[in-house]
């Protein structure tokens, strides 16, 4: 094979930035590699290609500055396939996996094409690189910069959106299968997209066959900077860098907010047993955390690695495709998987401040975008209300999803719990003077029941996963209210749509951020999985009979979801005192049994009123929101309540009574029965009532 190298060009031998950089009449590729011994440039005319078309050398003299590999290669045009490959010390007991023979993936790649070939000769050949003109027409497009108080999150899956037979798109399970239904999105009203993972991961095995249990999330990633390829409707090399911007500026046409779910705590290499495909190849010792002097990985990600972080190596690589993203691609923001692994210094450690989640937060290119930590690790860290006393980063509450979950399965003591997280859980973030809105609340995520299947299984049922049902969470915090599953009894199936109804109006009245997983809208189920990982196939993806079927919820998530974009009342930007305060003589919240007086909060009774006051013209400069009174009952009985004396004298109108049916449960306009303050309010059990003063 032909071996080259060429004739040095002075102006491009720089040795940042890394991957492969365009340049007029060529192409610059930089790698980093402290161990390396030598340094190959393995070119490709074709995807299918299983050998290069050219090797060219890098000269260890010229082409390396200090552990910078830089080479430019004249007469290279966009579009280009390539991989590096690297020779150096081989001795997996003390972590060094150098292989002469592997094909490795650029860690800075913009773009991947192909799958896995197979090998007879034990070589992997993974998915080649592509060199990528990041040019692109985004006419007057820029980050909608959209206050996260005032943000409602959809998280969802690029592909199960709409791969379903009857999703009706031209493109099913594709970016631009999104575009397509944007306007479903923009009638529910929700302000974000928060796409589940579309950094490049594995499609086929590494021998090039389709998995049994295949990685449907997208948790496995291999190249932090290129968008899925799985996920693009052409078939050119790096056409899913021009699909995936063209989804961003459309979904920012309609107001829609794009924020990406980033995994930098491991990679596909897996563990010592897994493939050299990148980072093992290039140096194991920097890229992750090994122990048992090398020979083994560090798992704080339960898959088999953990990225090492905070290494400067690393952080600077993971600050560099931060940047990437929202400059090349315009995305709002991110939400960091199994963030407290970006909390471990090199030795695994959890540290105060690390490093690098201090540089996130202070990034002048990543001030306008949201960061959300999943403030917890698979090694036990779990964060939620200490990950970061930095004003700038937000996390998924999961005390929030608990403690929503047990109130409304009517678990004792949980009432003082409920009116915590109602208020934006002070008790976590006001310490450190974050606000309410750096509380993520969710009651389910993709990583779970959905809410349909949290009122339908007391148990979950993960046998698809082919795992003898070992896999997922045991404690789930659900209830089947009688039978384990579908069933035809009337009134299971009435009290589980209160249950369901109960919940999202919970999540929608909540001080905080509410975030709403995809299908919950209509009550996508997945038939008692709970950990729907590797289900590519009708149990993970929308079923879009059921925005028919269930029309009846999705009104009233839409009725809500548009009373909190116009109710400041319930997004405040400050914690609730419970003092008077503004233009308005009543306190900010306030607190009632059922019989309209104090709230014993010692007591095991699951019955509650809520009064929550008007802003200021601070928070609320239309001065248009109003007072809002919410009374709760998650005890199995009916309950009288009593409108509290305090407030008796306004005038109160019906706009939410989840025990009420169809078309009686929510009133869009604010306009449902006027309250007689005279009379108790009878809640059926197990039901939420919400009046707006006028």
């Amino acid at each position: 094979m032909l071996m080259r190298h060429p004739q040095p060009v002075f102006q491009f031998t720089h040795a940042v930035p890394y991957g492969a950089v365009l340049h007029d009449g060529g192409v610059q590729f930089v790698v980093f590699s402290r161990s390396a011994t030598a340094m190959r440039l393995l070119l490709y005319e074709n995807v299918q290609d299983r050998e290069p078309s050219d090797i060219v050398a890098f000269d260890r003299n010229a082409d390396r500055w200090g552990d910078i590999w830089s080479l430019f290669v004249p007469g290279l045009e966009p579009g280009q396939l390539y991989h590096f490959q690297a020779d150096g010390p081989r001795d997996p007991e003390r972590g060094y996996w150098f292989d002469g023979r592997a094909r490795l993936i650029d860690p800075y790649a913009k773009a991947l094409a192909g799958t896995f070939q197979k090998s007879e000769d034990g070589v992997i050949r993974p998915p080649k690189c592509v060199v990528i003109d990041d040019y692109f027409d985004w006419g007057d497009d820029r980050h909608l910069r959209r206050e996260l108080s005032e943000t409602i999150i959809y998280e969802m899956h690029v592909r199960g959106f709409t791969q379903h037979a009857n999703s009706e798109v031209k493109h099913p399970g594709t970016y631009r299968g999104v575009i397509e239904k944007i306007p479903y999105l923009q009638s529910l009203g929700i302000t974000a997209v928060e796409l589940m993972p579309v950094f490049e991961f594995p499609i086929l095995d590494i021998w090039g066959n389709p998995s049994e249990r295949p990685n449907y999330w997208g948790y496995d990633p291999m190249a932090f900077f290129a968008p899925h390829r799985g996920y693009a409707v052409g078939t050119q090399p790096g056409c899913q860098v021009t699909e995936f911007k063209q989804m961003v500026r459309a979904l920012h046409q309609a107001g829609i907010e794009v924020i990406l779910d980033v995994v930098f705590n491991h990679t596909c290499e897996g563990n010592e047993l897994g493939p050299v495909l990148s980072f093992k190849g290039l140096e194991n010792h920097v890229y992750y955390h090994l122990a048992n002097g090398g020979s083994r990985y560090s798992n704080y990600s339960g898959c088999g690695n953990t990225v090492n972080g905070n290494h400067p190596i690393v952080r600077e690589l993971i600050f560099n495709c931060l940047r990437h993203w929202v400059h090349n691609y315009h995305v709002d923001g991110f939400r960091f998987d199994l963030a407290s692994i970006l909390s471990r210094d090199r030795y695994g450690h959890l540290v105060p401040n690390p490093p690098l989640v201090e540089t996130i937060a202070d990034d002048p290119m990543l001030a306008d975008t949201k960061i959300i930590a999943e403030a917890w690790d698979a090694a036990g860290a779990y964060q939620v209300g200490s990950f970061s006393d930095h004003l700038r980063w937000a996390e998924w509450n999961g005390r929030y999803r608990d403690d929503v979950r047990r109130f409304w399965r009517g678990d004792a003591g949980t009432l003082g719990a409920l009116a915590t997280r109602l208020c934006g859980s002070s008790d976590l973030y006001k310490r450190t003077g974050r606000p309410p809105s750096c509380s993520i609340n969710f009651i389910t995520s993709h990583d779970g029941f959905t809410l349909h299947d949290l009122v339908t299984y007391k148990d979950k049922h993960n046998e698809a996963n082919g795992e003898g049902n070992r896999d997922g969470e045991n404690n789930n915090l659900s209830d089947n209210y009688g039978v384990e599953g579908p069933t035809r009894r009337r009134p299971i199936r009435d009290l589980r749509t209160r249950q369901m109804k109960n919940m999202l109006a919970t999540l929608l009245v909540s001080q905080g951020v509410p975030m709403i997983v995809s299908g919950d809208e209509c009550g996508r189920t997945q038939r008692g999985n709970n950990n729907a990982y590797c289900q590519d196939n009708e149990i993970s993806w929308f079923d879009w009979r059921l925005v028919r079927q269930n029309a009846e919820l999705i009104r009233f998530v839409r009725a809500l979801i548009h009373f909190r974009r116009n109710q400041a009342s319930v997004r405040r930007k400050h914690y609730l005192t419970g003092t008077p305060g503004g233009r308005h003589v009543l306190p900010d919240v306030s607190w009632f049994n059922p019989a309209g007086g104090p709230v014993d909060w010692t007591n095991a009774e699951l019955a509650l009123t809520c009064v929550l006051t008007a802003p200021d013209a601070t928070e609320d400069p239309t001065g248009t929101s109003r007072h809002v009174m919410l009374m709760f009952n998650s005890t199995p009985d009916p309950r009288e309540f009593t409108v509290p004396p305090l407030v008796a004298n306004h005038t109160w109108h019906l706009f939410v009574d989840t025990g009420n049916p169809e078309p009686y449960d929510v009133y869009p306009n604010l306009d449902g029965p006027k309250l007689s303050v005279q009379r108790p309010v009878v809640l059926t059990y197990r039901s939420l009532r919400c009046y707006v003063a006028e």
